[in-house]
């Protein structure tokens, strides 16, 4: 069930993510299934932070070295 290989990409870690939650919420897998569920789950959320710290640093590069509060149209 688990996998320990790295995801394809962060939208492809935040799917596997979404479906161990749904998995884990459940309630109805064995103990052991339980916990590596929890591993994968550890080892989704780590790469998909990295991701996001990677895509800050190139926007931070981008932006001249500051990130800029972002703007949405409409007044908000």
């Amino acid at each position: 069930m688990a996998k320990s290989t790295k995801p394809a990409s962060f939208e492809a870690a935040m799917s596997e993510l979404e479906t161990l939650i749904s998995e884990m919420e459940r309630g109805d897998a064995p103990l052991e299934a339980a916990l590596a569920a929890y591993k994968r789950g550890g080892e989704l959320v780590r790469f998909c932070q990295g991701q996001l710290e990677a895509a800050e640093q190139q926007i931070k590069i981008l932006d001249g070295d500051s990130l800029k509060p972002f703007a949405v149209e409409g007044g908000e």
